[in-house]
C-alpha cells in the first residue's frame, strides 16, 4: 500500500506541523533564518539547494506565516522570521543538540550562548550563569569544536558564522550579480 503524499486527513496536531516543517529543506531554512540569512543567494549558496526548491520552500513558508517576506534596501526583498517562525527555536535548538550528541564525533560545530552573561545554553536553553530559559533574540552562537576553519571555497553565510554572532541579526552578503531573488 502506498503511503499518502500529505498528512491532511489526519488530526493530529504533529501530522499537522509536519505539514509545514517536515520536507527537507524546510527546517534548514528556518535554521537558517534564526542565524541571519534573509537573502534568496544566500540561503541558496549557504544550503547548496536547487534554486527552483528554495524558491518553492519560500513561498510555502511565508504563505503559512513562518517567514514574512519583506522590502529590503533598494529593490530587493528579503525574509525574516515571523513570531510564529520564532516560536521554533526550541525546536531547532533541540534538533541541533540531538544532531551534536549523536553525530558530531568531532564535537557541535556551533555552541549557543546567552548573551547577557555568556553562560552556555543547556539542551533546555537554560543558561548556565543565570538559569534563565534563553530566547532566540538573546541567543549567540560560536563556533565549537566541531567547525572547520573558513576556507576561500567557503561561502559568505559559512564565513561569517565562523564568527560569534546574534541570532536573528541579518548576515549581509556582499551585492552582487550573483545574489538573485526571485518574485515569489
Amino acid at each position: 500500500m502506498a503511503l499518502p503524499s500529505d498528512y491532511s486527513g489526519q488530526a493530529c496536531s504533529l501530522a499537522r506541523s509536519l505539514e509545514v516543517v517536515g520536507e527537507r529543506w524546510t527546517l534548514l531554512i528556518v535554521r537558517d533564518a534564526f542565524f541571519g540569512v534573509r537573502r534568496f543567494g544566500d540561503f541558496a549558496s549557504h544550503l547548496k539547494i536547487p534554486r527552483a526548491v528554495l524558491a518553492e520552500r519560500l513561498k510555502a513558508l511565508t504563505t503559512e506565516g513562518v517567514l514574512l517576506r519583506v522590502r529590503a534596501d533598494g529593490h530587493r526583498d528579503e525574509y525574516e522570521l515571523s513570531e510564529k517562525g520564532q516560536s521554533l527555536w526550541p525546536v531547532i535548538r533541540s534538533l541541533t543538540v540531538w544532531g551534536d550528541n549523536n553525530y558530531a564525533p568531532d564535537g557541535p560545530r556551533r555552541i549557543f550562548r546567552h548573551a547577557t552573561d555568556d553562560g552556555e545554553l543547556d539542551p533546555t536553553g537554560r543558561c548556565s550563569c543565570c538559569g534563565e530559559i534563553v530566547e532566540a533574540s538573546e541567543t549567540d552562537i560560536v563556533p565549537g569544536p566541531g567547525v572547520a576553519p573558513p576556507r576561500s571555497e567557503d561561502d559568505l553565510v559559512t564565513v561569517a558564522l565562523a564568527e560569534r554572532h546574534r541570532l536573528l541579526r541579518p548576515l549581509r552578503s556582499s551585492d552582487n550579480a550573483t545574489d538573485h531573488h526571485l518574485d515569489l
